[in-house]
């Protein structure tokens, strides 16, 4: 009888620790999916601020 206690309790132990790691796996990826969301959306700007400066540039080359 004890031995079935400790293995019901020991296996509802482990469930709800599984549990709880498979959630905060699933919050980490969503983390790693918003920076990466972010890091292609800096590469973009830099890329298109860059593409400015080079236009200004040759304007300013134009004037002269």
């Amino acid at each position: 009888l004890s031995f079935g206690g400790t293995l019901i309790g020991s296996l509802g132990g482990i469930l709800a620790t599984n549990k709880l790691v498979n959630h905060r796996l699933e919050q980490l990826e969503k983390k790693v999916e918003k920076h990466n969301n972010l890091v292609e959306r800096m590469f973009l700007v830099e890329s298109s601020a860059k593409s400015a400066h080079h236009r200004i540039d040759e304007l300013r080359e134009e004037i002269k």
